[in-house]
């Protein structure tokens, strides 16, 4: 294991993070490393086995083709636990088909493939191994309306209105080793929502 675990920030474009290794797929300000996240099926990460503890990626996945490959470089480069914070546009909204550089439609259910336990319906070569811990939701708090207190009946909405989630963020850990193919326990998604606009009273 390396003597000093990392932080990396994937995909950081103009706003890389101090303390972070920032990693993006041209040379800039604050950028550590160049690398093309679609080559991951080629290319290894220029990153150790074992030596990120954590990492984000803020608007990244929805714009990768190859993505089965970059979550298994993840976790090839991942310590066992380490936390992956992602945030997209949720699939039901207009941002995630509005953009033309948008390649996939972001969901839990689509998350659920890069975990083992899940990842029985077809073998396509794919090794990594990620939970889902946590996943929050923001909504608009007028979207919201009277159901604001209904945790349950938001969840429903999640699922049956467009556009009414503006961005979900995803908390993933990595399981190392990966369990294998289709075995193992899912264990429960805590859903959380960020209701977003100012309070009535304010």
């Amino acid at each position: 294991m390396p003597n000093s675990l990392q932080k990396l920030n994937i995909g950081c474009g103009s706003s890389p993070t101090e303390g972070w290794v920032n990693l993006d797929f041209r040379d800039g300000p604050g950028v550590d490393v160049v690398f093309d996240l679609e080559s991951c099926g080629e290319n290894r990460l220029p990153l150790e086995d074992n030596s990120i503890s954590e990492f984000k990626a803020s608007h990244i996945l929805e714009h990768i083709r190859n993505i089965l490959p970059l979550m298994e470089e993840l976790h090839r480069v991942a310590t066992d636990g380490a936390l992956l914070t992602a945030a997209m546009p949720h699939i039901g909204s207009d941002g995630a088909w509005g953009d033309p550089t948008h390649v996939r439609g972001m969901s839990v259910f689509a998350l659920r493939y890069f975990s083992q336990p899940w990842y029985h319906f077809a073998d396509y070569g794919y090794r990594g191994d990620w939970d889902i811990e946590r996943v929050r939701y923001k909504v608009g708090r007028k979207r919201a309306g009277a159901d604001i207190a209904d945790h349950q009946r938001l969840m429903d909405r999640v699922d049956m209105e467009r556009n009414f989630v503006n961005e979900m963020v995803a908390d993933l850990r990595a399981v190392k080793p990966a369990r294998p193919r289709g075995e193992g326990k899912l264990p429960s998604i805590r859903y959380e929502f960020e209701l977003l606009g100012k309070k009535p009273d304010q």
